[in-house]
């Protein structure tokens, strides 16, 4: 027996609108207004504290992948990839990968395409994902910055912004972070 077209589309009907529903849902609690000025104000001061990295070390784009750890950082603070160890060991795996890889492969856009991949293996494996490190690699083929220097100025910004969250969300309205260890 046939089914009729009004039969089939229906659930057909149905599943497009569910799938725009959850396309369109934000999936983000609300933040009073305090909270939100106070998260601005502290990416502010963190862009500002390590703004000058780029400069000392060359690197002008730096700030891209800072500014998105900042993000996490200041205004979701209770994100696992946000956490003190993700940003410090994302972005050291990062670099470590990005370093390995541009040694096997100098000097092509395959290079910072695997160290991007094997970055991602060895960030969830770790559990330490921190998305800004994902790019570094990006930046670091880009720009050609490499060696003591990538390490350097990456572990010292990555130092200053985790230093600055663990003053900034003990400000009213204080924000639990680092978050406990449950268990």
């Amino acid at each position: 027996m046939r089914q009729s077209r009004t039969e089939t589309a229906e659930p057909l009907t149905a599943q497009v609108r569910s799938l725009i529903e959850r396309l369109l849902t934000r999936h983000e609690r609300e933040v009073d207004d305090v909270a939100n000025l106070k998260a601005g104000i502290a990416a502010i001061a963190g862009m500002l504290a390590v703004g000058y990295l780029p400069f000392v070390s060359g690197q002008p784009l730096l700030l891209a992948p800072l500014g998105l750890t900042s993000v996490l950082l200041f205004a979701q603070p209770s994100s696992p990839m946000a956490q003190p160890i993700n940003v410090m060991m994302g972005f050291l795996i990062g670099a470590i990968v990005c370093e390995g890889v541009f040694f096997l492969l100098p000097g092509t856009w395959l290079a910072a395409a695997v160290s991007v991949g094997i970055a991602i293996v060895l960030m969830r494996s770790f559990r330490v994902t921190h998305p800004p490190a994902g790019a570094l690699p990006i930046l670091a083929f880009g720009q050609g910055l490499h060696g003591v220097k990538l390490f350097a100025v990456v572990f010292v910004g990555c130092s200053i912004l985790v230093a600055l969250a663990l003053i900034v969300h003990r400000i009213p309205p204080r924000r639990q972070y680092p978050l406990r260890v449950e268990g």
